[in-house]
C-alpha cells in the first residue's frame, strides 16, 4: 500500500490543532478568573473585586495605588444596583456602616476593603454568582471617571482570588506601611 504523504501531512496538522484547542480549554477551565488592573492618570485601580451573593445587597472592593497628588472617590456607579461609598466607623463601641460622600485617596495604596472603606450595593437586579463579573464606574474629583471590571468571588472572600487577599490591608481601609509619615 503506497504512503500518500499528502494525506498523512493534513492528518497530523488536523491532530495538531485538536490538541491544542483542548489544551487551552483545559487551561480556560483549570484557571480561576483572575481580578485586573485599570489606570487612570496616576491611578492604579487595582484588583476590583466582590463577594458571590444570596440577598439584594453586596459590596465591591479593590485598592487604589496613587503615584500622584492626593485626589477623592466622589462616585460610584453601576447597572447592577444602586452603588454608593461606605465605611465602618465605630460608635459608642458597636461597629456601623455609614454612607460617606467621598473617600480620600491620598498618595500610597488605599485599600477599599471589608471592615473599612467599600462600594455598597444595594438592590441587586439579580445575585451575584461567583466566577462572573460586572462593570463599576469609579469618578475621581481630580483624575475623572474609569470604568473597571469586578470579579466575583466566592461568599466570605477575604480578598481577590487571584491573590488570596490583599496584603497589607488594614480595617479603615488603607494600607499603612505604604504611607510616608
Amino acid at each position: 500500500m503506497p504512503l500518500n504523504i499528502a494525506a498523512a501531512s493534513h492528518y497530523l496538522r488536523v491532530m495538531k490543532n485538536i490538541l491544542i484547542a483542548f489544551a487551552l480549554l483545559g487551561a480556560l477551565i483549570a484557571s480561576p478568573l483572575a481580578a485586573q488592573d485599570f489606570t487612570l492618570g496616576s491611578l492604579k485601580i487595582v484588583q476590583p473585586w466582590a463577594r458571590a451573593t444570596v440577598t439584594p445587597t453586596g459590596g465591591a472592593y479593590l485598592a487604589i495605588d496613587n503615584q500622584g497628588a492626593a485626589d477623592r472617590l466622589v462616585k460610584v456607579e453601576t447597572g447592577i444596583a444602586k452603588a454608593e461609598l461606605h465605611n465602618h466607623i465605630m460608635d459608642g463601641g458597636v461597629m456601623k456602616m455609614r454612607a460617606v460622600d467621598a473617600i480620600p485617596v491620598p498618595a500610597g495604596r488605599t485599600a477599599l476593603s471589608p471592615g473599612g472603606y467599600h462600594i455598597m450595593l444595594i438592590g441587586l437586579k439579580a445575585p451575584l454568582k461567583e466566577g462572573t463579573t460586572f462593570a463599576l464606574k469609579l469618578t475621581f474629583e481630580k483624575a475623572g471617571t474609569v470604568e473597571v471590571t469586578v470579579v466575583v468571588d466566592k461568599p466570605g472572600a477575604m480578598g481577590p482570588a487571584s491573590t488570596g487577599g490583599m496584603p497589607g490591608a488594614m480595617p479603615g481601609g488603607m494600607q499603612h506601611d505604604m504611607h510616608k509619615h
